[in-house]
């Protein structure tokens, strides 16, 4: 956060190619994670491309082994501890406002996910119109290993996989190939990462803003990848068995339950990772995804604003800090999450992340005012 300004500059590198503009998240150090510099620039830029008629296209990409891992948290968790969460609250504002802009934006987004993508970069491309995932995608909302939930609009979209896909995503931080997020739906195509250059040239040459179009240039790059056969995604019928449950804890009872029938690495892995993560994180995270499923990307940024604001303020529980202790700054992954068990998180104490902050200098997330959108987009709302 302390960078020069010129180093602020190089975080997001533009390419100008015919009617197409190439985006190129430039912090491979860190890989890719976004900072406050990083989603102005973007916000600027998208809002700027899309007036513009000498703009048809937009790509987006990560420099190195990642598309973007995710939001600068270690920096919103160090203001935190210096004793100011508002910094933080303003960085997820900004971001969840890209966010809304890319789920509704007018013309065609294509995310070239040849790499990590985590948390905020999830954000920064899910959204989007095409998601193309490369042999070499990892996928995964790890943030209730951070004393967080799976915020920048992911209750909508985890929400709209199939079957309990996306509680089991959210609750646990599984981490998916680019095979399977391109079978549950989180990834549009799928392209060897041999052949993304003459996949960037034939869109940067297609002077095209037709949806239609676009796809079938991707779809001349694309190949069927091969599912693994214990995969997550063919334990789809245990997820949806056990993720479909009412609480957390009867969540873990029914996969403890199917652990008896069978000795199993992959349940008992779940397990494991219900359990580490933190017992708040775990029930406003299913709380927030239960009710996505109900509300369009607009609503759910909202609602998500406010949670991600008591979660920063930290008068319920302070496991956002310590998460970031334990996994990003001391990284002995051994947070001591207060509370420590999921019986001691009341329902009251859940209800208070979805209420509004008590602050007189706090407001509800304004979202930019969208017109004139195109029915694909509608939908969404």
């Amino acid at each position: 956060m302390a960078s020069s300004p010129s180093t602020h500059q190089d975080q997001v590198l533009v390419e100008e190619k015919q009617c197409a503009r190439i985006l190129t998240l430039n912090r491979p150090k860190q890989l890719n994670a976004v900072s406050n510099y990083m989603v102005s620039r973007l916000l600027d830029l998208f809002i700027s491309y899309e007036s513009s008629p000498d703009v048809k296209l937009i790509i987006l990409k990560g420099k190195g082994r990642a598309f973007c891992a995710g939001g600068d948290v270690t920096a919103v968790a160090n203001e935190i501890r210096q004793g100011d969460w508002k910094p933080g609250a303003r960085f997820f504002s900004k971001e969840f406002c890209l966010n809304f802009l890319m789920a509704t934006y007018s013309k065609p987004q294509v995310s070239i996910l040849n790499g990590i993508v985590m948390g905020g970069g999830a954000g920064c491309s899910i959204h989007g119109s095409f998601r193309v995932a490369t042999e070499n995608s990892l996928f995964a909302m790890p943030e209730t290993a951070l004393g967080l939930f799976p915020d920048i609009g992911a209750s909508f979209f985890l929400s709209r996989l199939p079957g309990f896909f996306g509680e089991y995503l959210g609750l646990t931080g599984a981490r998916l190939t680019g095979a399977e997020m391109l079978a549950c739906g989180l990834a549009t195509h799928f392209v060897p990462s041999s052949k993304l250059a003459a996949l960037e040239a034939a869109l940067c040459k297609s002077e095209s803003s037709d949806s239609a179009v676009i796809s079938s240039i991707i779809d001349g790059y694309t190949e069927q990848p091969n599912l693994k056969k214990y995969c997550a995604y063919h334990r789809l019928d245990v997820i949806n068995r056990c993720f479909c449950r009412r609480t957390v804890e009867e969540i873990i009872w029914h996969l403890e339950s199917e652990a008896t029938k069978k000795t199993d690495d992959w349940i008992i892995s779940t397990i494991q990772s219900l359990k580490k993560a933190s017992p708040t994180s775990l029930k406003i995270s299913l709380r927030s995804i239960r009710e996505g499923r109900l509300q369009g990307v607009g609503k759910c940024l909202i609602r998500e604003y406010r949670m991600v604001s008591h979660v920063l303020r930290g008068e319920v529980s302070k496991d956002f800090v310590e998460g970031c202790r334990a996994i990003l700054v001391d990284k002995d992954r051994n947070p001591k999450w207060e509370p420590s068990r999921l019986e001691l998180v009341t329902d009251e104490m859940v209800n208070r992340y979805f209420t509004k902050v008590d602050d007189k200098d706090w407001e509800d997330l304004q979202l930019p005012h969208r017109m004139n959108l195109p029915a694909r987009v509608i939908a969404k709302l």
